[in-house]
């Protein structure tokens, strides 16, 4: 495996596994790791599976010793934002500027909002399942959306620019290795 390849797997399982340090609710790098995975992996297994796996690994520590597994039923629903977040990547992956990275991420947000809120909607007992219910079920994830953005942004700032600035500093990281020229 190259150092790029090396230095790209790492930068998704460590953000990843950050999931395990305190954190207020949704303000994870997770959405910014798959945006991440899916603009730099070129092979598309690894753009696809490397963020999932991380985000199991993460799984299986909280949901047996932190929320229980009950507390972990729409996981594949997440999973399921996860992949569109890595697609939402892909389309990015020969065209990455910060309008296309801020872009991209703000739509991952959006997708996970209303994708994952519908499924607590449609799957679990806490809302009517009436058109009332929905918006209200909505209404009440607002402020979880909020941090999701934030989050989501900060993150995909922190990614993508930190591997700028270690392609800068490390020739062997680029994709197609050629000094800096002044």
């Amino acid at each position: 495996m190259n150092k790029r390849v090396l230095t790209l797997s790492a930068i998704v399982v460590i953000a990843g596994l950050t999931r395990l340090i305190p954190h207020p609710p949704n303000m994870t790098p997770i959405a910014a790791m798959a945006l991440f995975g899916g603009a730099y992996f070129r092979d598309r297994k690894m753009a696809f599976l490397l963020p999932i796996a991380a985000m199991v690994l993460g799984d299986l520590v909280l949901g047996y010793a932190v929320y229980g597994m009950t507390l972990m039923k729409l996981q594949p629903v997440v999973y399921l934002c996860m992949l569109l977040t890595v697609g939402i990547g892909r389309v990015i992956q020969n065209q990455r500027s910060v309008l296309k990275i801020a872009s991209a991420s703000l739509a991952s947000s959006i997708v996970f909002y209303f994708v994952t809120n519908f499924a607590v909607w449609a799957f679990d007992s806490w809302y009517p399942k009436t058109w009332s219910g929905l918006i209200a079920c909505y209404t009440a994830a607002i402020p979880f959306f909020r941090n999701s953005v934030v989050a989501d942004m900060f993150f995909a700032a922190v990614l993508f620019g930190g591997f700028v600035i270690l392609e800068r500093f490390w020739v062997s990281l680029r994709e197609h290795p050629q000094p800096l020229t002044v």
